[in-house]
Formats: structure tokens, sequence, C-alpha cells
């Protein structure tokens, strides 16, 4: 471990996937929308091309390694969270199929290559600029939550355009934006095909929004079963439990 850790910064277990994961209470540390949406995309199973954007510290490809045998290419624009990504891949012996790049989203396919990737999953900032109520917010934690480098829009034209034709990109966003996000995928080839709704417990508004796509899809949207973080003992759901910490707990 020596040399791996930075000032600030902890190792924590992904315990579903045996797997460590860099991160830092300063800086950023992933939520549960990560492991959500890493549970929720489509991937092949054996081989075949993976893209995720907006990565942050790299949880959602190191959940996606569970998954798929496929290659696994990260893009985050913080030079700081790629740095914990990437270290994190190297720990767990990862580097041979998952590739962290430093880069913009905005025009990511000229370095990807258009339309030939399997799958693309992002987790995109949630707020509007305009939004932004905390000036002295982290640099690092203001571009991972509000629209300041990427919007909406831009993520998922950039996501369509890593995408072969019946490839499928999924989100994970803010029930508030449903329409948006609709609107921003068929504008963009992505034709919304299945739709999960996240709620805090029974009985509450959901507060998370899953939705994936598929390239040049037909119109045939499934509204899946809602999912349930907590039950009413305060606890984590049987669901969550598995997804979080394995089948066996």
């Amino acid at each position: 471990m020596d040399g791996q850790l930075e000032e600030n910064e902890r190792l924590d277990d992904l315990l579903a996937e045996g797997l460590k994961i860099i991160q830092s209470p300063e800086v950023f540390s992933f939520s549960l929308d990560a492991v959500l949406l890493a549970k929720f995309a489509y991937v092949p199973i054996r081989k075949g091309s993976v893209v995720d954007l907006c990565a942050g510290n790299g949880a959602i490809p190191l959940f996606l390694s569970a998954r798929t045998k496929a290659d696994i290419t990260a893009v985050e624009l913080q030079p700081r969270l790629a740095s914990m990504a990437e270290r994190s891949v190297r720990l767990n012996g990862l580097d041979g199929r998952i590739r962290i790049i430093q880069d913009d989203v905005k025009g990511i396919a000229d370095r990807l290559g258009h339309e030939k990737h399997d799958t693309v999953t992002c987790n995109p900032p949630y707020f509007p600029a305009h939004e932004l109520s905390d000036r002295n917010m982290l640099e690092e934690v203001a571009i991972a939550r509000h629209e300041l480098t990427l919007t909406l829009d831009e993520a998922v034209a950039n996501a369509s355009s890593l995408l072969k034709q019946g490839g499928k990109a999924a989100f994970v966003h803010r029930p508030g934006r449903l329409l948006d996000i609709v609107t921003a995928m068929r504008n963009n080839r992505l034709e919304p095909k299945r739709i999960r709704f996240v709620y805090p417990k029974a009985g509450r508004e959901a507060n998370t929004l899953l939705i994936e796509g598929t390239k040049d899809g037909k119109p045939d949207l499934k509204i899946l079963p809602p999912l349930y973080v907590y039950g009413e003992n305060g606890e984590y759901t049987a669901e969550v439990k598995e997804m979080l910490y394995g089948p066996d707990v």
C-alpha cells in the first residue's frame, strides 16, 4: 500500500465485489447512486467495450468489472479524481481490463471512437450551475455536482456518439429531470427502454431515477418495479443489502 494513498485519502471496501477503492472525504466519495447505476446498466458478459463517463474516483468501472469481462474505459475530467481512480484500478490488479482517461467528456468520441462501443454509463452532474448555492464549495465537488463543465444535454449527446447502433446508454439522475433526460435522449438517437424509480422508503417520493436507452431503438418503454432503499425498520432492504454486501449477507 505504500505510495498508493495520498494526503486525506482512505481505502474503503467494495464488499459485494471483493475490491477496494481509494476515497477522500474532502474531495470525493462515491454515493449509492453509483452502486445503483452499476447494477442497473446492461453490460455484455464476456467481451465488448464499455465506457463510463463522469467516472469520479472510479467506483462504477470497479463495480462493472465484477459483471463483465468486456474492456472498460472510464473518463474523468478532474486530474485528482482520475488519479484516485487509476490507483484504485492498479491496487485491484485490474489495469489490464480498466483504462482511466483524464479528459473532457465533450468530444470524447474523437479519442475513443465514434459508434463503436456496446455500453455507456454516466452519472452526470445533477444540478444546473445557477443552483450553485455554496460558493465556498471545493472546485472538485462543485464540478461533480453542478453543470459547470458538462450539461445534461452534452452528457447524453456524447454518450450517444460513442455507441454503436443497438448499443445501450444508462444514466442515473434526479426524477425532476425526467422529461429533460428523455428529450435529450430522443434528440440524440437514444430511445428510452427501461426506467426505474428509487425511493428512500415506502410512502416517500422517489429521489433517484435510473434510465437506459438503446441507440436507434424502437419505442417500447418498460417501467420497472420500484426500488426501496430502506425498510420500515430503518435498515437497508434486502435488494440494496445484496447490492452493497453480496448475496450471502
